[in-house]
């Protein structure tokens, strides 16, 4: 049989353990919050249908959806190069992908057990996603999101409760350098309507805004020339996003700029509404920035929209969400309001990774067991396990060594403490524990020990 050379697809990971215990820190860390906000977990399955999938995540989005070919259908045609056959056959294909985010499959679930839930439904979700996209920094092919949703409420009382809960979560993981910007939708509709564009030209035009960072101003004005846009019409909208530069009232100045564009005074009112929850939910207003360059390329976005961003090291947004008040309608054939957000846990952790956010000290166990020689063997197994039910995690060495290879051993997993029993502990009811960070060696009664660790 042939070596097979290990590799991964690209944009993929392992997560070795010491990773993981930094991921499951991160994690546990934002399930928290969302529990304490009373949000409930939900699940959704890995694969949806196509027709779920489709015609939500805008131009670009479309392209990065990983459809699923059916099991033994045209296959052998597709893989010899027969292209004419695969789009002939396409439908015959493909019916089903990978899940893309966590919003949509929650749509879904709300369209298909609506009589089962309680509204306001309020639910978060960790699962991974997969895009087929060009990996880069920050930027996987699978990946894990994190989401938080209310569903049924059209008050901004509850979109200023996820953007409050982004500020906690960030909080929380030890940043502080961080932005939450803040746009609507219905300002963005209100500013294409002063630039004399289509609504249909609507979401091209979010589309090449929400690259502003990646492009600049100018690379933002030439894809919209691109896309058809007049050199009058990008001057307009640009004069306006100008705004968002150094103005501290920005939504009174737009309010005043573009009186009588009902969709934007909306937009505006609601921002306003939020900013004032969000000030008595003990959200610093330094943290919070309207910016109207915002526009989140996610075609189903209809109201407030929000990303957080570090500011340095630069790698793009920690988070993003907004109000989606018509995508369930699209399952259901009534309208259904909501609001919510996504946090990239992959994104989170390199951000914490660079910035040396972590603590050196992330084992899981708190102490190893040694064993000293085959006369102490069961007393230390037994002592292992009265650890365990004390609620202590603890382990044993697993073969019989001398005492510096399972003092190595519990260095490099970085474990507290080591607990030795040798013979003479074993005559005296003695315990001897080390502290591995200072070297400090004591010895203790067995039940003092106990409660020792249990208490460490």
């Amino acid at each position: 049989m042939p070596l097979i050379k290990p590799s991964l697809p690209k944009g993929t990971r392992d997560f070795l353990p010491e990773e993981m215990i930094r991921r499951q820190s991160v994690i546990a860390t934002v399930r928290t919050v969302f529990e304490r906000y009373g949000y409930q977990p939900l699940e959704t399955p890995a694969i949806e249908k196509l027709e779920v999938l489709s015609g939500k995540y805008g131009e670009e989005g479309e392209q990065l959806i990983f459809k699923v070919l059916k099991r033994g259908t045209g296959l052998e045609e597709l893989l010899q190069g027969r292209k004419e056959f695969a789009v002939e056959h396409y439908d015959d294909l493909v019916d089903e992908a990978l899940r893309y985010d966590l919003t949509v499959p929650l749509s879904r679930v709300v369209a298909m057990h609506e009589n089962e839930i309680v509204q306001p439904f309020k639910r978060y979700q960790i699962q991974p996603v997969w895009r087929a996209d060009r990996p880069q920094r920050g930027r996987y092919r699978e990946f894990y999101q994190c989401d938080v949703d209310s569903v049924g409420v059209t008050s901004m009382l509850a979109d200023a409760e996820i953007i409050a809960m982004v500020y906690q979560v960030l909080s929380s993981l030890g940043f502080n350098k961080f932005k939450i910007r803040l746009n609507n939708r219905k300002i963005l509709n209100g500013i294409i309507k002063h630039g004399g564009i289509p609504p249909a030209s609507g979401n091209a035009v979010f589309v090449a805004i929400d690259k502003l960072d990646k492009i600049g101003p100018n690379g933002v004005k030439q894809e919209l020339l691109d896309r058809g846009l007049s050199d009058s019409q990008i001057q307009k909208i640009f004069s306006v996003f100008a705004l968002s530069d150094n103005s501290l009232d920005v939504l009174a100045e737009l309010a005043g700029l573009l009186d009588g564009n009902e969709e934007l005074q909306s937009g505006a009112e609601e921002l306003t509404q939020i900013m004032k929850y969000l000030d008595s939910l003990g959200v610093n207003r330094d943290a919070v920035r309207i910016d109207l360059y915002l526009a989140r390329g996610l075609g189903y976005y209809t109201g407030p929209i929000h990303e957080a961003v570090v500011e340095e090291p630069k790698m793009g947004s920690l988070s993003g969400g907004g109000r989606y008040d018509r995508l369930i309608g699209m399952f259901l054939g009534r309208d259904i309001p909501a609001t919510g957000v996504a946090f990239g846990i992959e994104r989170i952790i390199d951000v914490m990774n660079e910035l040396n956010m972590f603590s050196d000290s992330n084992a899981k166990t708190k102490a190893l067991v040694t064993l000293f020689d085959e006369s102490t063997v069961d007393s230390s197994l037994i002592l292992t396990q009265e650890l365990r039910m004390a609620g202590v995690n603890a382990e044993h060495f697993l073969e019989l060594s001398k005492l510096k290879k399972q003092f190595v051993y519990a260095d490099k997993k970085r474990i507290p403490y080591v607990v030795i029993i040798g013979p003479d502990e074993l005559a005296e009811g003695r315990v001897t524990i080390k502290t591995m960070s200072t070297g400090e060696q004591r010895q203790l009664p067995r039940s003092q020990a106990l409660s020792f660790l249990a208490s460490a």
